[in-house]
């Protein structure tokens, strides 16, 4: 069966790539988690991230951005200690600032999802790749959701970031058009 070329035969990447990678995502906590798991991938290869999901999910209340706004010192330390998350301090903070920023955003605009689709008007972008080369690392939508989160406080929010967010969420279908989950991820039809 044709995957994507990204795809290792480890069971867990197989059954991320086909039944949630690209898939639209318009829950909120949801693209939360999505956001600061990419965030946390910075360096790192998405494989480790995804490896480590199931621990990140109970270390940050299943990114809970009401819980994790009230987090303090004493939390961050013992994230810090937990071995299950990628022990990266800087990445820690960068999750509870994303919480305050992200709890801003849902209110002036009622949801963290009808602002961020707003990027591409409510509609995943259909792309027509054939070979993973033509895949890009960034493009001007995730330059611009870039820098817009980065006005409003986000961090660990670079194009490529952003990009990657865009793809996993489905915001954009970046399988390639000899993947069997190409015609499936395509909304438009």
């Amino acid at each position: 069966m044709s995957r994507c070329g990204w795809v290792n035969q480890d069971p867990l990447y197989i059954e991320y790539h086909d039944h949630e990678w690209g898939v639209p995502v318009y829950d909120d906590r949801l693209l939360f988690e999505y956001l600061n798991l990419e965030g946390a991938q910075a360096g790192l290869s998405w494989y480790t991230i995804l490896k480590k999901r199931e621990n990140y999910r109970k270390a940050f209340d299943v990114f809970d951005p009401v819980k994790i706004i009230k987090y303090d010192d004493n939390k961050v330390s013992e994230l810090l200690n937990n071995e299950g998350i990628v022990r990266n301090k800087l990445k820690i903070n960068a999750v509870i600032t994303n919480a305050h920023a992200f709890l801003k955003v849902v209110e002036e605009f009622g949801s963290f999802s009808r602002y961020i689709w707003s990027f591409v008007d409510g509609v995943p972008i259909q792309n027509q790749f054939e070979e993973l080369s033509e895949v890009p690392a960034k493009t001007d939508i995730s330059d611009k959701i870039s820098k817009d989160l980065k006005k409003r406080g986000f961090k660990f929010v670079g194009s490529t970031i952003c990009y990657a967010f865009m793809q996993a969420v489905g915001m954009v279908n970046d399988h390639i058009t000899s993947c069997k989950c190409y015609k499936e991820k395509d909304f438009t039809s």
